[in-house]
Order: structure tokens, then C-alpha cells, then sequence
């Protein structure tokens, strides 16, 4: 009987980095008959199948999803998942030897938590420059220290003022079936949250923060879990200024857009008409030929300034 699936979204993979991924969760400490494994590729060109060996666990399969779009390849993975415990790995996830064996166990003695995660520490392919780091970009990492954090939604009946702390972010995200069909349920009924993850090479981000703010007003607890370790392979363009401007922009406008859905957004709707002036205001504000840290900045105002005008 398996104890829960592994499920990997990937598109365009880069096959060193993916098969190190894979490497990981063959050197699990849960044995390999307790867990299953799901590859979803999500249209890779050539197909991960042609060249992604998988022989070595008993019940994995590669299956393709057509849409495009992390959101897609999630449903589409949890759609084929038979276990009640589902652990999201990314492409460029190396996973703590034990990791499966804690979630698990986590899991069992905590069965009230929908969702819950870990520590994602960054490997760089290079030294990142000075100013990246005062940018506030995660690029999905995170480090909440060596305590577990266990939500207490109870004592406000399951309400949110603010988006909680210590929340699991995507990187190795655990959650259980169940809560996540509640989210699934509720974006097919909307279909502009499931156009919230990222899609290609657009760094909207802002499906994991509707998932656990979702199955909050569910009524499920959420959890940091230090044992739970994730080495997050980060490549150099990830810290260039290209990218990262692009990101601040994406992830700043799909958050105010997830925060307004769910009735929390400390910003307000403004007509479109009035975006021009506004923008124009941040430029001369943010200064953004002056530095690439400035650039960057500007660029997150920017999707906040839009993201106004959509909400």
C-alpha cells in the first residue's frame, strides 16, 4: 500500500538538473514500495518520456497534460494520484534523504493539516550580485528556522486578516488530496485562479498563495516543517536583471489579485485611465536608471499599479 505520490510538473526540463531530481528520490529512506511516483510533462519539446528512465521504481508513470500551465499539470497529476497524501517537486527539486519518510510520518500524527512544508535552501550556479539580495525575491526558497510552526486557525474560526505566516510555499509542498480538491472545486469555478500559476515562461506565481488560503476557509491547519529540506538548484539568468525584473512585476500583480479574491487586499481598485499618471509617479519614485535594484523595485510597483486596475 502506498503512502503517498510524488508528483513532478515539468516543461522543457533541463535533463542534468531533472535526473539529479530524480536521483534524490531514488536514495529516499521510505521505501520505494510505500510512495508512488508521477511525472507530468507539460508539452516538453522532445517529450521527457524519449529519454527519462523510470524503470526503477515499481508503480511511476510519465504522463503528458496538454494545457499548458503549471495549474493544469497540478490537477492533472493530483487527477491520477491514488494515495490521500500528494508531494509537489519541482524540476529543480533536491530533496533531503528523508524527506518522503518525515512527510509522511508528519502526515499521520498531524492529520487536521491540509498543507504543509520546509526548508528550501538555494544552490547558485554562480555568485548572485549584492543587489539581489535586497530585493526581497525568494526565487522559492525559504528558511523559518529549526522550530515547527503549526497554524492556529481554530482559535479565529478558520478566518484570515492577513496572509498567514509561515505558510508552505510550492517548493515541496505537501497537501492532502482532500484540500486540495476543495481549491480545485473552487477554481473550475473561476477560471481566472487557475490562470494564476505559471504558464511557459510567464512567472505569474500567485497559485500557491490560493491554494493554502483556500483550504484555510476550509477548516484545515497549516504547517512549517523544519525536518523537511529541499536543495533548490537556482541557475545564473534566474538572478539576472531581466528576470527578475519580469518576476517582480508578475508576482506582485498576481498577489494583490489572490489577496482581493479572498477579501484580504490592503489595495484598493483605480480606473485604468488613471494608470499612466500613476506609473509615471513610480518612475520619478523608484529611479530606475539609476541602479538595477531601483529597476527591479519599480518594476514590482508597476504590477501593483496594474493589478489595480484588474481587481
Amino acid at each position: 500500500m502506498s503512502f503517498l505520490t510524488v508528483i513532478v510538473c515539468t516543461h522543457n526540463p533541463q535533463r542534468a538538473i531533472l535526473k539529479s531530481v530524480i536521483e534524490s528520490l531514488i536514495t529516499q529512506s521510505l521505501n520505494v514500495e510505500l510512495w508512488d511516483l508521477i511525472i507530468v510533462d507539460n508539452l516538453s519539446e522532445p517529450k521527457v518520456s524519449t529519454w527519462l528512465d523510470l524503470t526503477w521504481h515499481p508503480r511511476s508513470k510519465i504522463i503528458v497534460e496538454e494545457k499548458l500551465g503549471l495549474s493544469y499539470a497540478r490537477l492533472r497529476g493530483v487527477k491520477e494520484a491514488a494515495t490521500s497524501l500528494i508531494v509537489f517537486v519541482d524540476d529543480d527539486n533536491i530533496l533531503s534523504k528523508d524527506y518522503l519518510k518525515e512527510a509522511h510520518e508528519f502526515s499521520s500524527n498531524n492529520p487536521r493539516v491540509g498543507c504543509f512544508g520546509g526548508k528550501s535552501i538555494p544552490q547558485f550556479e554562480t555568485t548572485p550580485p549584492d543587489w539581489f539580495f535586497k530585493t526581497s525575491i525568494d526565487l522559492g526558497c525559504q528558511d523559518f528556522g529549526d522550530k515547527v510552526y503549526i497554524s492556529n486557525f481554530k482559535e479565529q474560526d478558520f478566518k484570515v486578516t492577513s496572509y498567514p505566516p509561515f505558510a508552505p510555499i510550492g517548493t515541496g509542498m505537501v497537501i492532502l488530496k482532500e484540500a486540495f480538491l476543495k481549491y480545485v472545486h473552487e477554481a473550475k469555478l473561476d477560471m481566472k485562479r487557475l490562470a494564476l500559476g505559471r504558464k511557459g515562461k510567464a512567472l505569474t506565481s500567485g497559485e500557491d498563495n490560493d491554494i493554502i488560503l483556500t483550504i484555510v476557509k476550509h477548516r484545515y491547519e497549516i504547517a512549517y516543517v523544519p525536518l523537511l529540506q529541499i536543495t533548490h538548484l537556482i541557475p545564473a539568468r534566474r538572478y539576472s536583471e531581466e528576470y527578475l525584473s519580469q518576476m517582480a512585476y508578475e508576482s506582485n500583480r498576481s498577489w494583490v489579485k489572490v489577496l482581493n479574491m479572498h477579501g484580504i487586499a490592503a489595495w484598493k481598485p483605480t480606473n485604468r485611465f488613471m494608470l499612466p499618471a500613476r506609473i509615471l509617479r513610480a518612475y520619478l519614485k523608484f529611479k530606475p536608471w539609476k541602479s538595477s535594484l531601483n529597476f527591479i523595485k519599480y518594476q514590482s510597483a508597476r504590477g501593483i499599479l496594474k493589478a489595480q486596475t484588474e481587481i
